[in-house]
């Protein structure tokens, strides 16, 4: 059994989608990053890094149960165990580089973009300026990547698709409202993902439980902590 220890942001919810679309048995534990329960002893012996998601495979590989950390990773070890979304093997290539695209250029460029635009104290120009525009960036790859393509990686579904989802999913909050329809040829990659059956049953697992919403200074205060440790 997989223990997902979930919250109902992008990089969760991209794990919530592999584990509907393949039928992987699992539990929810909810983890609420806004009361700061990603800080707690508990979950930093699962994850040191104190973000969600992360999952405990109780079964493993036969020596033991295994956790896994950051949401690409836990796409790329469930996909290697259970054999599914991988692509073929000749497209192996791709897929890593997809992957690491969106793991270390399309998330992190999208999530500072929507910080300081959305979340930080105070305007500071500069900041929203550079990470908008390297989102801008980002998004501008893949749409040339998706002209006359169906998925991200060949003929075929995978994880890739997924970890880009989990973020496009939320270019309103990225780029800004109605942006999204710029990029002709990523918004019709999206919209197919999105009609999937799969991606509404993900969805449902954040209507089922209940998470602090307002971001108020607790919530800053637990979400990023280091912005309130003394100079």
């Amino acid at each position: 059994m997989i223990r997902f220890y979930f919250h109902h942001t992008p990089n969760p919810m991209k794990v919530a989608l592999f584990l509907e679309e393949t039928g992987i048995f699992y539990e929810v534990i909810p983890v609420d990053t806004f009361k700061g329960e990603q800080h707690t002893s508990k979950f930093r012996a699962i994850n040191p890094n104190g973000k969600t998601p992360a999952i405990v495979d109780t079964e493993g590989l036969g020596e033991g149960p295994v956790t896994v950390f950051d949401s690409n990773a836990i796409l790329l070890y469930l996909a290697e165990k259970s054999g599914q979304l991988l692509g073929r093997p000749a497209d192996r290539g791709q897929l890593l580089s997809w992957l690491m695209f969106v793991a270390t250029g399309l998330g992190p460029y999208s999530g500072q973009s929507a910080h300081f635009r959305r979340a930080a104290p105070e305007p500071i120009p500069y900041a929203q300026n550079r990470y908008l525009r390297e989102a801008e960036r980002h998004y501008q790859i893949l749409d040339a990547h998706l002209k006359a393509r169906k998925y991200l990686v060949s003929e075929n579904y995978t994880i890739v698709d997924i970890a880009a989802w989990g973020w496009i999913d939320r270019a309103n909050f990225v780029l800004g409202e109605g942006r999204l329809g710029e990029f002709s040829n990523i918004a019709r990659w999206f919209a197919g993902i999105d009609a999937r059956p799969a991606v509404a049953r993900a969805r449902a697992i954040a209507k089922e439980v209940t998470f602090k919403r307002e971001m108020d200074d607790e919530a800053r205060r637990n979400l990023f902590p280091q912005n309130y440790i003394p100079a």
